[in-house]
Formats: structure tokens, sequence, C-alpha cells
């Protein structure tokens, strides 16, 4: 097993650095949210009438739900020559850590402005903390949170999320 009680400096050094900032490949649009909200027989009239849209929110607005949906890369594009992996940075705490195993332990989500039909968003992430070396009854391991920020196209907040993740070593 690898030695857990230090940190690489490397991976220190990216504690509170922006990473892997985004663009989203494509504008919001009706049919995501059409297609979304029907996946999930969710039939709040803000999403599918406009009168209540325009009487509400002033026109329509995605789900807050659907924040990262925006973010999931297309399994193939032509201009993209690596794998699209959502929450690369948690890929690499596995990786740099020698820590193969990991789950998500915790997800809270903040909301900012809505977000509104063709709006580009734009994200980054950052790793708040890495935990000392903890045993759990999954391993031997730390935890880290990572924190995604979503910003509209005129630099506005939509939303954050945090996650707490716990990437470990199974015990022989």
């Amino acid at each position: 097993m690898s030695d857990l009680k230090e940190i690489p400096a490397e991976v220190e050094a990216w504690i509170g650095q922006e990473r892997y900032p985004l663009e989203s490949e494509f504008d919001v649009e009706r049919a995501y949210i059409f297609n979304s909200c029907a996946s999930t027989e969710n039939g709040n009239p803000l999403f599918w009438d406009e009168k209540v849209a325009d009487e509400t929110t002033d026109g329509f607005i995605a789900p807050p739900s659907m924040i990262s949906v925006w973010f999931r890369p297309h399994f193939w594009t032509p201009y993209r020559t690596e794998e699209g992996k959502p929450m690369q940075t948690h890929f690499d705490l596995k990786d740099a850590l020698d820590l193969p195993e990991a789950i998500m332990t915790d997800n809270t989500i903040v909301f900012g402005v809505p977000v509104r039909i063709g709006d580009r968003l734009r994200t980054h992430q950052v790793i708040n903390y890495i935990s000392d070396p903890k045993t759990t009854k999954l391993g031997h391991g730390r935890f880290w949170e990572i924190e995604i920020v979503y910003t509209n196209q005129k630099d506005e907040l939509v939303g954050k999320e945090l996650y707490t993740g716990f990437g470990y070593r199974r015990d022989a």
C-alpha cells in the first residue's frame, strides 16, 4: 500500500486552484429540458407552460437539478481527442494518491441565478481539502471535497456543487 502520511507536493499545490475550466459544448436548449422532465415525470408547469414561466421567472428556465447536464460530455465529438470525463479532478486525485477505489459520500448543490434557454455555461473545479488518512469499513484512504462552480456567459453564478469523495484501498 502507498504511504498515506504525506500528500505529494504536486497534489498539495492543486488545493484551492481552479482546474479544468470548460465551456459547455452546446447552449441550454428546451429539447434537453423536455427530455429530462419527461424522463423523471416532472410535470412542473414552470418548465412546460410558457405563460407560467413568463409570470414566474420572466421566461423559461432549466430545472435547477439539471445544472451538471450541460457539461456531461457526449460520447463522441469530432474535435475531442481524448475521452471526456465529468469531474476529472476526482480521477486525478485517485491516480495521484494511488487510491484505486472511490465513492462519493455527500453532494450539496447551491443555486444562483436561473439557467435560461440560450445560456452558454462555463465551469471549473476546485479541490477544497484533502483529509488526513482515515480507515473506514471500506478500507484505508482519504476524504476530499471538490467544488464545481457554474457560471453563465455574463459571469453570473448559476450554481455550484460540493462533492465529498472517499478514495481508498480495500483492506486485504
